[in-house]
């Protein structure tokens, strides 16, 4: 069956994203920051924003957890934006030249909170026509096969007509398992050579 439809993750596919480029500035030293990002304010307890917590919620239940870091804590989604660094250009401009000859869609681990900053400060999302899955719109994340169901159903695609483009290792091996082609995006890929391998065009 020949591919058509090509799925983009936007975190560390398209949007530069770190915690660290804010909290280098916030911690004396990169020890301590690494042990606040290792032991409280962890990736397992930013997921559970991109799964549909609020960043109250998440704040406060961390606060009450971890006291002695209050003030680290709520630095966390008060300074969010700085952790986004920017759009990663190589990917971006791949993304562009699809534009119009191929249907383009996006899944994503994001905060519902938080998503609507991205799309508005950056254009490149609007080539996705509002074609987008957000994982804390629908209580669902990468890799649960249920949120890839959600977008195949939603705009009625088949996962063997479909390539999808991501940079974590467990969202791949799902997509995978679904019957997706799949690209897994390492900051030496060259996403536009990997999609001509699969027979796009642009």
């Amino acid at each position: 069956m020949k591919l058509k439809n090509i799925i983009f993750d936007f975190g560390g596919v398209l949007m530069d994203w770190d915690p660290r480029y804010y909290f280098k500035t916030h911690f004396d030293n990169e020890a301590d920051m690494d042990f606040f990002l290792k032991n409280i304010a962890t990736n397992a307890w930013n997921i559970e924003q991109d799964r549909g917590r609020t960043l109250e919620r998440g704040t406060e239940k961390l606060v009450k957890e971890h006291p002695l870091f209050e003030k680290d804590i709520r630095a966390y989604y008060d300074n969010w934006t700085t952790m986004l660094r920017g759009e990663i250009p190589q990917n971006v401009a791949v993304l562009r030249q699809l534009e119009g000859k191929y249907p383009l869609y996006g899944l994503t681990n994001w905060s519902a909170e938080t998503f609507p900053y991205a799309l508005e400060h950056y254009d490149f999302f609007q080539l996705f026509e509002g074609k987008i899955v957000v994982s804390g719109d629908e209580k669902l994340i990468k890799p649960d096969p249920k949120i890839f169901r959600v977008l195949l159903k939603r705009y009625d695609l088949k996962a063997e007509e479909s390539v999808f483009i991501d940079d974590n290792i467990d969202n791949i091996k799902t997509a995978k398992d679904l019957g997706f082609a799949t690209i897994h995006v390492t900051p030496e890929t060259d996403l536009a050579k990997e999609l001509h391998n699969l027979g796009y065009e642009f």
